[in-house]
């Protein structure tokens, strides 16, 4: 009688892409997952565009991305990983969790959205959570993002005000939106009153303290 064979079951790693600006939490996430035997980051970035570039060498599971980095930040890249590297998994991790940036966050196709204050353990658990087609969102995060609301900003209002956030002059703004500078100041001031800011630079401050840009 012969004896049956056990079906081979798949122990591939989970294949993951950090990315963050600061080299120092980066190296220490990378360390710390080198510890799951079922985790193996295969590819490291410091900035927005590097990701993207690291992503679509090394083809991850799981990226795993900060939210603000230089050149573009952890949701942008996000939503390029979303149409281009569709089973990529993305996930944010973020020392700035305001209520605007988780819903950004959602729409563009975040799977998960942790603070830097999260554990390794429980890190590693997300991580096996997003790779496996489900979703964790910060509980504190998630309360908060409720009891916030949604932004006030029409989009055209929220692009503007992301436009004028280096200081931009108004021709400027109005060149990169196609719009003329009279159009661009009465949406500029419509956004600064719906946020009851002084002017615009104060409106860029607070609508980015709540994660609206």
């Amino acid at each position: 009688m012969s004896a049956q064979l056990e079906p081979v079951m798949d122990t591939a790693p989970v294949r993951v892409l950090l990315a963050d600006d600061e080299h120092l939490i980066r190296g220490a996430l990378a360390a710390l997952l080198s510890f799951e035997d079922d985790l193996r980051v295969v590819a490291e970035a410091a900035s927005g565009p590097e990701a993207l570039a690291m992503a679509r060498a090394h083809r991850p599971d799981v990226a795993v991305l900060d939210l603000e980095m230089p050149g573009a930040d952890g949701v942008a890249v996000a939503t390029s990983l979303r149409s281009e590297l569709p089973d990529c998994r993305t996930m944010i991790v973020t020392g700035h969790g305001r209520p605007g940036h988780l819903k950004r966050a959602l729409t563009a196709g975040v799977r998960g959205f942790v603070p830097k204050t999260v554990s390794a353990q429980r890190l590693a658990e997300v991580i096996r959570t997003v790779h496996a087609g489900g979703r964790y969102v910060d509980p504190e995060l998630a309360a908060d993002a409720i009891s916030a609301g949604d932004s006030p900003l029409t989009a055209r209002e929220t692009q503007l005000l992301e436009f004028a956030a280096d200081g931009a002059p108004i021709a400027e703004i109005a060149q990169r939106a196609a719009l003329s500078p009279g159009t661009v100041r009465n949406y500029l001031s419509s956004a600064a009153a719906k946020l009851s800011a002084e002017n615009r630079h104060a409106a860029v401050r607070i609508a980015r303290s709540q994660g609206w840009l």
